[in-house]
């Protein structure tokens, strides 16, 4: 009997016969390549990320906060999808960098929201060439205007569903 570790690292890159019969059958399936571009995007942002000791998960809730003037931590889990406990571990990881400030808010002084510190602004406008060079090695196979199609079929497709 052979037993087979599972885990939640990412395989080896080239471990994988991409010619198998059951891998041909995965690569027919569209949700199976969407799952896998999303984990190969997760995992090229983490590694340019990785300097600044912030993940994807980070980047993403400090872009939303550039939106926005503040926002309670649950419209934060909301509007990011993300469990409302993990929201206040990366918080309280972005407030200890200085990147976000926890402030009353306007209508009342006993609720906080988050709002976007200085440091966060300069960290945003300093990612911007990180996050461009994610973009541009994950997309490197396609051309400009297949980027652009791309582009907006899947943000036709992701946002199918989404409150008018």
């Amino acid at each position: 009997m052979t037993s087979r570790k599972t885990t939640a690292e990412p395989v080896e890159e080239g471990s994988v016969d991409e010619g198998a019969p059951w891998m041909r059958a995965l690569h027919a399936d569209t949700g199976y390549l969407l799952y896998r571009l999303g984990l190969r995007s997760g995992q090229l942002f983490n590694a340019a990320l990785q300097r600044s000791g912030l993940r994807l998960r980070h980047y993403a809730l400090l872009r939303y906060l550039a939106t926005v003037a503040g926002a309670a931590q649950r419209e934060l889990s909301q509007e990011l999808g993300y469990d409302p406990s993990a929201i206040v571990g990366l918080v309280d990881d972005l407030e200890r960098l200085g990147f976000v400030e926890r402030r009353p808010a306007p209508d009342d002084r006993r609720r906080r929201i988050v709002a976007l510190a200085p440091a966060g602004h300069d960290f945003l406008r300093d990612s911007d060439k990180v996050a461009r060079g994610v973009r541009d090695e994950l997309l490197a196979p396609l051309g400009p205007d297949e980027r652009e199609t791309l582009h907006a079929l899947l943000s036709r497709v992701a946002h199918t569903g989404d409150a008018s």
